[in-house]
């Protein structure tokens, strides 16, 4: 290969690009943080202005800036983005509202035509595309919830009367190329014009497959904003318990969804922010706490499943003994106790097991979740060494698409980073399975306290 590919990781927090060889290897990085979400009243999150455009411009100009060679070396992009979002673009692909973040209460409803500007209705990566290569050609992997797609046949479900035909965008496959870069978004990015744009799929998806995920013996948790488990595979099964069925990265395979928790992560950089003590302080003064934090023990629903309303986040077991530690390392073992739960159920529901246990997002660059990760679950974690998994996967579907690679199982095997490991330690394992026994019965006593304080107002 004489050229790279340019993964774009638009996620919740920030848009992350990359630029990669075919090996996998990173050789130039920029990150554009996301302006917060406006709520403007409850139930109500949009992303202000064109903040998703301008960070992708950002993030792409600083990562090209970086790169020690020619932006025309550059041979495709792959887009990837948040998924569960809306748009509503006007005819020429811009904006008549502010994009719909996944955690907007109209989301879980079907969209209703009451604006006469609203051309096109589409998810975020259906909009970046459009901006980027002016054809309204979106990736069918980022549609699930209140779309009308057949999962089936990865296309729009033949009669559906949801939305008119005529405001849905063409669908295609992830590693088709949607289009190529125009001379608008070249001056915007600093992307050669003419350059490929590639789909991918949403983001977890996308992120899966960067990981090295492929096969039912191995789950992925992805500590992000939103934290879940996934692995793969290829029946479109509906209406299952434990987990829920989404498109995978791979034309006609899926990706098996636990059960998450909403604001996992973002607990996490909340309660370091609320303290004032450095990330690196925490995780030291946290090591010095034994398992279990003196009995502390953290619900972690800081925002509450749409299908729970009335959950809350608490905090549990109080006694005099703790500090400030003592609660950073309390939320990540609830990270990780919360996520064994909703492993198993998913396990359960599929009827299979699970070998091996990989990690990725922010959270997995902490050596005190995962460490706690290995000793919870008992298992080895094992993490990719890159910078965005999610950036990567994208790459490969970029290879995929101008040839690089003949198949997405052939691009895993070439770009799929390095792995390292964490072992568990036995006697700490030992002490988390009976604190597991106590702990997933935690909500069946909070949750009739937490629907009494909501029906008080």
């Amino acid at each position: 290969m004489t050229g790279y590919l340019l993964g774009i990781d638009n996620g919740s927090q920030s848009t992350k690009v990359g630029v990669f060889d075919d090996r996998g290897r990173l050789h130039a990085w920029g990150r554009k943080a996301l302006r917060p979400n406006d709520t403007p009243r409850p139930g109500v999150v949009e992303h202000p202005d064109d903040d998703l455009w301008d960070s992708i411009g950002a993030a792409t100009r600083e990562a090209l800036a970086g790169f020690a060679g020619d932006p025309a070396e550059i041979e495709a992009v792959g887009l990837c983005t948040i998924r569960f979002c809306r748009a509503m673009l006007r005819a020429d692909g811009t904006l008549a509202a502010p994009v719909l973040s996944w955690m907007d209460e109209r989301l879980s409803r079907p969209y209703e035509h009451t604006d006469p500007r609203v051309r096109y209705v589409t998810t975020s990566s259906g909009y970046l595309t459009a901006r980027l290569t002016g054809r309204f050609r979106d990736t069918a992997a980022n549609y699930q919830g209140n779309w009308p797609i057949d999962t089936g046949r990865w296309c729009w479900a033949p009669g559906q009367e949801e939305i008119p035909a005529r405001m849905l965008f063409e669908l295609a496959l992830p590693g088709a190329v949607l289009g190529t870069v125009t001379a608008e978004a070249a001056a915007h990015t600093g992307l050669r014009a003419g350059t490929p744009v590639v789909a991918t799929a949403n983001d977890k998806a996308v992120e899966a497959l960067g990981c090295g995920l492929r096969g039912a013996d191995a789950v992925l948790l992805s500590l992000g904003t939103y934290i879940a488990a996934m692995t793969t595979g290829t029946r479109d099964i509906r209406d299952a318990d434990g987990f829920w069925t989404n498109f995978a990265a791979v034309p006609h395979e899926y990706l098996y969804e636990s059960h998450g928790i909403r604001r996992g992560m973002w607990t996490v950089s909340w309660l370091r922010d609320l303290l004032g003590i450095g990330e690196e302080r925490l995780n030291a003064g946290a090591a010095e706490v034994p398992p279990g934090s003196d009995g502390l023990m953290t619900v972690l629903d800081w925002l509450a499943p749409a299908e729970q309303p009335y959950r809350r986040g608490a905090f549990l077991g109080f006694d005099g003994r703790q500090g400030p530690f003592h609660l950073y390392r309390s939320v990540l073992e609830g990270i990780a106790l919360t996520m064994r739960g909703n492993i198993e159920a998913m396990a359960t529901g599929l009827g299979a097991g699970f070998s091996r246990l990989l990690v990725s997002g922010g959270g997995a660059d902490s050596a005190m979740l995962t460490g706690i990760l290995a000793d919870v679950f008992g298992k080895p974690v094992v993490r990719q060494d890159t910078a965005s998994a999610a950036g990567l996967g994208a790459a490969m579907c970029a290879g995929v698409g101008i040839g690089t690679f003949a198949d997405f199982t052939e691009a895993q095997r070439a770009m799929a980073a390095p792995r390292k490991e964490v072992t568990p330690d036995p006697g700490r394992h030992e002490f988390y399975r009976r604190q597991y026994e106590v702990y997933r019965e935690i909500t069946a006593h909070t949750d009739p306290v937490f629907r009494r304080c909501v029906a008080l107002g």
